[in-house]
């Protein structure tokens, strides 16, 4: 998909990844509405074409980057350190500044593809700990409770939350969970 306000340059940009094989499936002229667009067309790969990154694209790119994730390359004329931060947060996986030369296109995107991939394999890494972590973090608050309340040892405790979570055919974090809550409610 390509988002470019000039038709004449997206003609330019579609051009030359038609001749590398690429497919262009859109143009839109603005990010204004890009969430729906790609929401629909499920586009593999995004391609911005502006002069300069205004505040909107941004929060536009950002929005789609949370919620649907994809490789966005930006062509721009803005060289700006801070304008390139701020496009990398909002999701951007290649910013290239200044022109377009057609035999520098299939390299950035191969970029933008493995920079995206390694990105997603990151933030998936760290989602895993943080559920690892919290999972724990509730086995060792319901393990607390049922010490205090049942007197009960940490070895038995969790032997006692681990034989529970069995004969419910639950995982020990939820059955953990539901302590907690039940613990909460009782008071």
């Amino acid at each position: 998909m390509i988002v470019d306000e000039s038709r004449e340059r997206a003609d330019l940009l579609a051009h030359a990844l038609l001749a590398v094989g690429h497919e262009i499936i859109a143009h839109a002229p603005t990010t204004l509405g890009l969430h729906r667009r790609v929401e629909s067309l499920k586009p593999d790969i995004i391609i911005i074409d502006t002069e300069s990154p205004d505040r909107d694209t941004l929060e536009h790119l950002c929005f789609l980057s949370e919620s649907q994730p994809r490789p966005i390359v930006m062509f721009t004329h803005d060289g700006d350190r801070e304008k390139i931060r701020e496009a990398v947060r909002a999701g951007v996986s290649a910013y290239v500044v200044g022109g377009m030369a057609a035999e520098r296109i299939e390299p950035i995107i191969d970029e933008a593809i493995a920079r995206f991939d390694e990105y997603q394999a990151l933030k998936d890494e760290l989602r895993e700990a943080n559920t690892r972590l919290a999972d724990r973090k509730a086995v060792e608050r319901a393990k607390g409770i049922l010490m205090q309340t049942r007197k009960l040892s940490e070895d038995a405790a969790y032997k006692a939350l681990r034989k529970l979570a069995m004969d419910r055919n639950m995982r020990l974090a939820d059955l953990a969970v539901q302590i907690i809550s039940a613990s909460e409610l009782l008071g």
